[in-house]
């Protein structure tokens, strides 16, 4: 991973020449398919999921993104913004790969960091917020869930689809919708494998904005974290992080039997019936 000390507006003619020189290099850790910037003039980190062609989350662009959240933190960030470098596509969801016939010791290995790298985003002390430049779909879904506001742009889609997949959506998924839907449309949508369009996304109040470039998405979302500004980080941090104590301490108690319960579940021979026919239509599409 790259950490830069670095604006979005870097490649802007309009930005003054000394902020452009004063451009430097935090740290360097290795990183496959993430790219952490740093904003010196704000403090705003912005996390960005590089793997293309969809960003489906494997388990090194989990572990990179989980890793981005701990080195933001403990470089006291004032926020931290996630995003993609697609411009059709913020996340496709877990990687498919990772789960049609799997080797038991990768597939452990790929739950429990998907397990770590939820609840580092869920409960990070940090201001948090998703810039949606792209489908969101599942897993991709889930990590904007789980930040604080969401912004997107239009025509795209997201939503919890495991169900389309013959999976259940596990109970933190659930959590991360509930804690942004009213029961009633979360019930329908994760038991329809339910995809909204960004309009209706916002209509739900799944997203809190929509604007119409990647640009004006990262803006809102510094407009977010600005709304703090009068606020107590401390304070602040132990308020959202008593809301959410609850999922969080959930899954902490029952990781070993939401492992158990995603492994018996994924190598059913029916689970893997249909992974194998969902790659086989991705392939038609291809």
């Amino acid at each position: 991973m790259y950490i830069l000390r670095t604006s979005r507006f870097a490649a802007s003619t309009s930005a003054p020449r000394q902020f452009l020189s004063a451009l430097r290099s935090m740290s360097s850790v290795d990183a496959q398919y993430t790219k952490l910037e740093v904003n010196e003039k704000t403090g705003i980190a912005t996390l960005t999921l590089n793997r293309p062609p969809v960003n489906s989350l494997n388990l090194e662009l989990l572990t990179d993104i989980r890793n981005c959240i701990k080195d933001a933190e403990s470089n006291k960030c004032k926020g931290l913004i996630l995003t993609s470098s697609s411009n059709s596509v913020f996340s496709a969801g877990l990687d498919i790969l990772e789960m049609y016939q799997p080797k038991e010791e990768r597939l452990k290995s790929f739950w429990t960091t998907l397990q770590s790298t939820w609840m580092a985003l869920y409960g990070s002390k940090l201001p948090t917020a998703a810039a949606i430049n792209g489908h969101a779909p599942a897993g991709g879904c889930l990590l904007a869930a789980s930040c604080e506001y969401r912004v997107m742009l239009p025509k795209f889609t997201i939503g919890l689809n495991e169900t389309r997949l013959g999976i259940m959506a596990p109970n933190w998924f659930m959590a991360s919708f509930l804690n942004v839907l009213p029961r009633r449309i979360a019930e329908l949508a994760l038991t329809q494998g339910r995809m909204f369009t960004t309009v209706e996304a916002q209509q739900a109040g799944l997203v809190d904005d929509v604007v119409n470039t990647k640009e004006e998405a990262l803006a809102k979302c510094e407009e977010f974290f600005a709304s703090f500004k009068q606020v107590s980080p401390y304070a602040r941090a132990l308020t959202k992080q008593q809301f959410r104590v609850k999922e969080l301490q959930d899954l902490e108690e029952h990781r070993e039997q939401d492992l158990q319960l995603f492994i018996d579940t994924i190598t059913k021979p029916g689970t893997q019936k249909a992974l194998g026919l969902y790659l086989e239509s991705l392939k038609k599409k291809a």
